[in-house]
């Protein structure tokens, strides 16, 4: 059975030394642990044979499906703030599969083995971590926030050696293209300005091809990036989605969330909020996201400088213009959708000083951000403190100046509040019960209601409940 891949592979295209063609290391024993049906049938891909042993053999990396060209992508990037060189360590980029629809998408092996670019690594991936990237990525395409997605995960049988062994696991990662900021960074730390320029011209024929035409294409390029990751970073605040490592080698040109490796949700609202485990400075806490966004948008201006003019101090000033607008257009997306949770259609100059108080009020009674919006939505919140009834007295006087009816506002809630996120306590559930006890069916149930997060449904209320109280604060690790 043919599984219709079609690749063209135009990354492989670009200069040798923006990758290393190798080939993954073969496993002992793949098996398939969860495809994505309903994501293979929109690239075009038969499912049945994906499922079947040749299609499982490709997931695992022993076998190259014909058109593919295996390879691992050099890039650098600041990591915690401090720069070093990197590449695929543990990935592999098979190549470049075409939808029928003409749509262009990486798939790539995470956990495929070792390549040039690993430090020291052994290049595999243990099943937690990959589920993980799974059930997040899945979850975040639902909430209708742009992400890399997953096609499969199969096992190895194998073991990797962590803090003790565990099962070997492979993702098959979809992406628009895994261009980074860091691989600009590298181009310009490491190449020739021709190489720089070749890199530049063949992300923006990818991703922005009306720049192809613009007065300065370079400087529309820094403009686009820099709008596609002000929106993304403002849904992730508006779902209280957190990254955990937002180093420059994971944000991609595309604006799409890339590497789900420490990332959760946040439960009560706090925007010092932090649970990576190795983010012991807060420096990718919730609430620095935003400024995180920001700087990694200044390197990417940093490293565009030699294509943006050809003397040094008209590139930085106008790289300054752009990056400089880079608050307000974040400001700009994330009131749009606050004021979407809360029904809000028209703009108020006030609307910003309303929602600082909610988020205040919340952060001082501890209140889960989720299920705030949740109760608003379909009114059903209890207010006890009286600060909350005051301020809810507001929000109805607010509502009530635009000409909306009642139903229209809730359907509007509705549309943008989830009645469920992947709670951490049910993703480590989901993950305790696959990785340790080979019982995939919780994170079945778990994926089946993520499908549809705003339907409000009677199914999800159970995995609405917040976590039950803990003295031990809640820890997420790499995976690496």
């Amino acid at each position: 059975m043919n599984a219709n891949w079609n690749f063209d592979n135009s990354y492989a295209r670009l200069p040798e030394r923006f990758f290393t063609k190798i080939r993954p290391t073969p496993v002992s024993d793949p098996a398939l642990v969860v495809l994505n049906r309903s994501l293979a049938d929109e690239l075009g891909l038969c499912a049945e044979a994906l499922a079947g042993e040749e299609g499982v053999a490709v997931f695992a990396g022993n076998s190259i499906p014909e058109g593919a060209e295996p390879l691992a992508q050099a890039y650098a990037g600041h990591q915690f703030g401090h720069f070093n060189m990197l590449g695929d360590g543990r990935a592999i980029l098979l190549g470049e599969h075409v939808t029928p629809n003409g749509e262009r998408v990486d798939i790539q092996l995470k956990g495929s083995g070792r390549t040039p670019y690993s430090r020291g690594g052994d290049g595999r991936a243990a099943l937690g971590p990959m589920l993980r990237e799974y059930i997040i990525s899945e979850a975040m395409h639902a909430l209708r926030i742009p992400t890399t997605r997953s096609l499969a995960v199969v096992t190895t049988g194998e073991v990797v050696i962590r803090d003790k062994e565990l099962p070997g696991a492979i993702l098959t990662r979809v992406a628009a293209s895994h261009l980074r900021v860091g691989t600009f960074q590298y181009a310009a730390r490491f190449l020739s300005k021709e190489e720089l320029q070749a890199l530049a011209d063949y992300a923006i024929k990818r991703h922005y091809p009306n720049g192809e035409h613009a007065p300065n294409r370079y400087l529309f390029f820094l403009e686009e990036v820099m709008k596609k990751q002000a929106a993304l970073v403002a849904k992730w605040q508006l779902v209280g989605f957190i990254h955990g490592v937002m180093n420059t080698d994971n944000m991609t040109v595309s604006g799409e969330t890339i590497d789900y490796g420490p990332c959760a949700f946040m439960d009560v609202y706090d925007p010092t909020t932090v649970f990576s485990s190795i983010d012991t400075q807060g420096r990718y806490a919730y609430g620095n996201q935003p400024y995180i966004a920001g700087w990694n948008i200044a390197r990417f201006a940093e490293s565009l400088l030699p294509l943006l003019h050809d003397e040094e101090e008209k590139a930085i000033e106008l790289a300054q213009k752009v990056i400089a607008q880079f608050p307000t257009l974040y400001e700009t997306y994330w009131l749009q959708g606050m004021r979407a949770k809360l029904g809000l259609w028209t703009e108020e100059e006030e609307d910003k000083k309303l929602i600082g108080e909610l988020l205040h009020l919340m952060y001082t009674y501890r209140a889960d951000y989720t299920n705030t919006f949740r109760a608003l939505t379909i009114n059903e919140w209890e207010f006890c403190e009286q600060e909350f009834r005051d301020w809810h007295t507001r929000w109805q006087q607010r509502m009530a100046r635009q000409d909306m009816t009642k139903d229209e506002v809730y359907e509007r809630m509705r549309q943008h509040n989830p009645a469920i996120i992947p709670r951490n306590y049910r993703v480590e559930e989901a993950l305790a019960a696959a990785a340790e006890h080979g019982d995939d069916t919780v994170m079945e149930r778990l994926l089946d209601v993520l499908k549809h997060p705003y339907a409000y449904t009677k199914e999800q209320e159970e995995y609405a409940k917040p976590p039950a109280p803990s003295d031990r604060p809640y820890k997420t690790f790499c995976g690496t």
